[in-house]
């Protein structure tokens, strides 16, 4: 099973000036090795503040672009992992062992675990536009 793990972050630290301390960065590499030894992690990245991004919201039939920052969100992405594990309860202690504020630290952080959709979920794809994202997948991997 694969599940994308979502590190989530808030208007505070998608400010402009804000810059994680040093310390975050160590134990997030730290982590992220441990994820790589453990031949669980596929990819992860962290992820620029919504300011630089944009939105594209479809309404009647129109796509329309929304530059960010996204000021009406009270939740970030701030950073992803997708990894390759045999259940959900390993998707979570995987989960539970992300680095994050210590005891009496009165900061919240929250990770966010969804199972991405595999092939085989989807009951209502024919299995020939199955096989032709199977294709698709290998051409892109490559």
């Amino acid at each position: 099973m694969r599940y994308l793990m979502s590190i989530m972050s808030d208007p505070a630290s998608e400010a402009a000036d804000y810059e994680p301390e040093p310390e975050i960065y160590e134990a997030m590499a730290a982590y992220n090795e441990e994820l790589a030894k453990a031949g669980v992690l596929l990819t992860g990245e962290g992820l620029a503040p919504t300011s630089e991004g944009a939105e594209v919201v479809f309404r009647d039939g129109e796509a329309t672009v929304v530059d960010g920052p996204f000021t009406e969100a009270k939740e970030f992405i701030a950073g992803y992992w997708v990894i390759q594990v045999s259940s959900r309860a390993e998707a979570v202690e995987w989960a539970k062992r992300c680095p994050h504020p210590p005891k009496g630290d009165p900061t919240e952080m929250k990770l966010q675990l969804r199972r991405i959709g595999e092939l085989e979920d989807m009951d209502n794809m024919s299995e020939e536009l199955k096989e032709r994202e199977r294709v698709l997948r290998v051409q892109t991997e490559g």
